[in-house]
């Protein structure tokens, strides 16, 4: 009688996909491209800090991470990354976007500065969007894929971040319940 460990099963239960993690240089994506590979997955690490994307990568498997510069905030960068991730694998089977900015450090609005918002808008909520909208144009053809899409618990709790980021976050999630 052979035997069955669903130990084993469940630590490759990635086996054979391909994930692209936006943000994926450091802090929660970082650590997502690590437990992604550990699951079997090949992993695209999509980020702006290049230096710390390619060191990740060379921490981790080289045929299992590569890295891709990706300003999120720019649809043919994101476009780019996407057809990349196909042209290695020949697949996207889990579109991570995970990038995302605090912005303004001073939790007073009336020190607000609007180009400092508005980038944080382009980041965190434009950034999600594209990266959704060109993993769905590869994934929707093929009926199959994951995306997920990290926001703040700012958004759900007031007054436990700063209010860029709440606003943010807020309308990240009004977005997702349709």
């Amino acid at each position: 009688m052979g035997s069955f460990s669903v130990l084993s099963h469940a630590a490759r239960r990635l086996e054979g996909k391909v994930a692209l993690i936006t943000g994926g240089a450091s802090g929660i994506g970082s650590s997502t491209a690590k437990l992604f590979c550990q699951h079997g997955a090949k992993v695209m690490v999509v980020d702006i800090q290049d230096e710390l994307g390619h060191s990740v990568c060379k921490d981790l498997d080289p045929t299992q991470a590569s890295y891709i510069h990706c300003d999120v905030t720019n649809e043919m960068d994101v476009q780019n990354a996407i057809d990349k991730s196909i042209a290695k694998h020949g697949k996207l089977d889990i579109m991570f976007n995970n990038a995302g900015i605090v912005g303004y450090k001073k939790p007073n609005i009336l020190e607000a500065d609007k180009t400092e918002f508005e980038n944080v808008l382009r980041v965190n909520l434009v950034g999600a969007f594209l990266g959704t909208k060109h993993a769905a144009r590869v994934m929707i053809p093929v009926r199959r894929g994951s995306i997920i899409n990290t926001a703040s618990v700012c958004s759900i709790i007031g007054g436990a971040g700063l209010y860029v980021l709440q606003a943010c976050t807020a309308r990240a999630h009004e977005e997702r319940r349709g």
